[in-house]
């Protein structure tokens, strides 16, 4: 497999990585139709939105290069992931 692919393949389960942790943290609070829905829609609106802007600057400062953009995504939503997952601990 060449490095392209392995971008590729990084990004997208670094983007399922990040999916996980929103859907553990919903699970975590209770499991509920509500706690689902609320992070899997603020899992696809992150998505949507740092999508775009890593999309934006890799048009600019990238083209061409779909693989870098793509694994870049994937790290935004991991760490988003991990920061929901982890901030369900923490009781207000």
């Amino acid at each position: 497999m060449n490095a392209h692919r392995s971008r590729i393949l990084l990004g997208i389960i670094l983007i399922g990585a990040g999916f996980l942790g929103h859907f553990l943290a919903a699970r975590a609070i209770g499991g509920t139709t509500v706690a689902y829905t609320h992070h899997i829609f603020g899992f696809f609106l992150i998505l949507v939105v740092t999508g775009a802007i890593i999309a934006a600057l890799g048009w600019r400062f990238w083209k061409g290069r779909h693989d870098i953009t793509l694994l870049i995504i994937g790290a935004v939503q991991a760490l988003f992931g991990l920061v929901i997952y982890i901030d369900r601990f923490n009781i207000h």
